[in-house]
């Protein structure tokens, strides 16, 4: 069973610190993929904030923490977490 550990109350720079792990990186504000290009959730085409971000079990695909997003990606990917 996968593990799921929540970072909606994790302190900022931590936050950072895990993203740039994932070859992404933040202004403190909003998150940005490797070519330093601002991230916008697939689903709901908002730009993800770092403070409502959500990062899935053995990946590092990096969605709006909405019950929208995290539904349909879990529908298209097929996973059951």
């Amino acid at each position: 069973m996968t593990e799921l550990i929540p970072i909606k109350d994790m302190p900022k720079s931590l936050k950072i610190m895990l993203l740039k792990e994932l070859g992404y990186t933040s202004n403190g504000t909003y998150v940005f993929n490797e070519k330093g290009e601002q991230c916008v959730d697939k689903y709901t085409k908002e730009p993800i904030r770092i403070d409502n971000m959500a990062i899935f079990p053995g990946s590092a695909i990096v969605l709006d923490n909405n019950p929208l997003s995290i539904s349909s990606f879990l529908e298209e990917s097929g996973d059951a977490i």
